[in-house]
């Protein structure tokens, strides 16, 4: 059942207008290694249905080329991966898991700085 919260907003998962669109109009697609779900219609209009957390990094780089109308088939988990292939992470940039460089997490001191003048 849909709750009051998810009619209303769109960052706890799918609103109650894109559950009608992909009752309605929406062919299952495909579903990625993340448990996002992947619909088109007869326009070939396309949109995800995200497993978790709403957030666009959480795209897998292949099932993105889909998305943006790059490639027309669609992705297939037997796509050959190579050896050096990482596999997908989504942006953690503002999280506690982010990179965060030797340089810059020790704070230094600028003495002898002068901001420009007019």
């Amino acid at each position: 059942m849909i709750g009051l919260k998810q009619i209303f907003t769109w960052w706890n998962r799918k609103t109650f207008g894109t559950f009608l669109k992909t009752l309605l109009f929406g062919k299952y697609v495909g579903k990625d290694e993340l448990g996002n779900k992947y619909y088109k219609n007869k326009k070939d209009e396309r949109w995800v249905i995200y497993a978790n957390d709403i957030e666009a990094t959480k795209i897998t780089s292949d099932w993105f080329l889909w998305m943006h109308h790059t490639i027309n088939e669609t992705p297939s988990e037997s796509l050959k991966k190579y050896d050096w292939q990482k596999n997908h992470s989504e942006n953690l940039s503002g999280s506690n898991r982010a990179y965060k460089p030797n340089k810059i997490t020790k704070k230094t001191k600028f003495k002898n700085y002068e901001t420009w003048k007019n």
